[in-house]
């Protein structure tokens, strides 16, 4: 409120002191010219008369002169006062509605809002920072088992579709950088109903920030983050992190059970999927070559764990130097026929397109499933 406050002021100040001169001559004008009675006598008209028919002259109510009529002069003024007291009132509304769309204000007011529908929370809830894909999926998922939730995002336009979503609870949201300690705590994390933070933002650095502001604060409150380097990964687990995701490796794990145990894989899958969601087919990944298409962090732990799984893989990687690629490695993007050709597609039972551009892996898929229509494909969605 004080915030408020503060920038209302500070916008509309210089209307309001054009508006206090206007009615302050005004006022002292009709006192200071002298008019007549019924009798034809000198009278002075006092400040509060002279206030009171100024108040509803520049509001154009017209309510008449008062206490009696006026003389030439202060009918004079009085048209004087007309036009400056609508002018005046006409800048200050003028600029009292512009204030209602300046983007600082609006920010100072959604602030508010969402302060106050943190306070109101009464019953246990989640502090989720990140609301692109896995964070609006893990939103629906506490909702629909009647746990309450907290949404900090960078991105407006996930705000906004946050607040179009049909959760079945009112959930707030908050455009804010969570790495910011100030806005955690606005976000609820100092309230004793506050059961746990979990960061799903797309930048190491911003979850490795509210990793660490949450457990300085509320050390033994449950923390759980997504790390998608594992230098990050170990920084958070070093401090106390409840839980780190990275979810490369979490994926790398799923495609070597599915290989080894199709059945045990299927069983995970129906027993962690999210609320109401259709269960899925058997997946019998082939034992055979595959070919691996970008070498970053994705491809290096898929990699690992094809190996680990006695796979003999194939890699294509447009910069190898760079990502220190394996000996063998194929250089290029894997979207040409070329380089899957030279790469042995026509006898690769499986291909991961694990790049990092999602034009691209589509491509690659499209490309290898015309040159070998049998091969299992699984394609990294950014």
């Amino acid at each position: 409120m004080h915030n408020i406050v503060y920038v209302l002021l500070r916008r509309i100040h210089v209307p309001l002191i054009v508006l206090v001169c206007v009615y302050s001559i005004s006022v002292l004008g009709f006192v200071l010219i002298p008019g007549m009675d019924n009798e034809g006598k000198p009278w002075d008209m006092g400040f509060f008369h002279a206030f009171y028919f100024v108040s509803f002259l520049g509001t154009t109510i017209g309510l008449g002169e008062i206490p009696y009529p006026f003389t030439d002069a202060q009918r004079l003024w009085a048209t004087i006062s007309i036009y400056g007291t609508v002018l005046a009132w006409l800048y200050g509304i003028g600029t009292a509605l512009s204030l209602l769309q300046d983007p600082p204000f609006q920010s100072v007011l959604r602030m508010n809002a969402f302060r106050r529908a943190v306070n109101l929370i009464s019953e246990p809830f989640y502090l989720v920072c990140g609301y692109g894909d896995t964070g609006s999926t893990l939103v629906r998922a506490l909702s629909e088992a009647g746990y309450r939730s907290v949404v900090i995002e960078v991105d407006q336009s996930r705000i906004i579709a946050l607040e179009l979503e049909d959760l079945g609870m009112p959930v707030p949201g908050l455009c804010a950088n969570a790495a910011e300690p100030e806005i955690l705590a606005m976000a609820g994390l100092m309230r004793s109903n506050c059961a746990g933070v979990i960061a799903l933002t797309n930048v190491d650095d911003v979850n490795l920030n509210v990793a660490i502001t949450a457990k300085l604060l509320r050390p033994r409150l449950d923390t759980t983050a997504r790390a998608e380097s594992r230098s990050v990964e170990a920084n958070m687990l070093s401090f106390g992190t409840n839980q780190v995701l990275n979810p490369f490796d979490t994926f790398a794990g799923r495609l070597a059970l599915a290989l080894h145990s199709p059945g045990m894989f299927l069983l995970y899958e129906w027993m962690t999927a999210v609320p109401h969601e259709p269960l899925r087919e058997p997946l019998f990944p082939p034992h055979g070559r595959w070919i691996l298409c970008g070498y970053g962090r994705f491809g290096k732990a898929v990699y690992e764990r094809l190996l680990a799984e006695d796979v003999q893989v194939t890699v294509i990687e447009a910069t190898p130097d760079i990502t220190n690629a394996p000996p063998g490695t194929i250089s290029g993007s894997g979207a040409e026929a070329v380089t899957l050709l030279e790469a042995g597609i026509k006898d690769a039972v499986g291909i991961v397109a694990g790049t990092d551009n999602d034009a691209n892996n589509l491509s690659i898929i499209m490309t290898a499933r015309e040159l070998n229509p049998d091969l299992f494909m699984v394609a990294r969605q950014n």
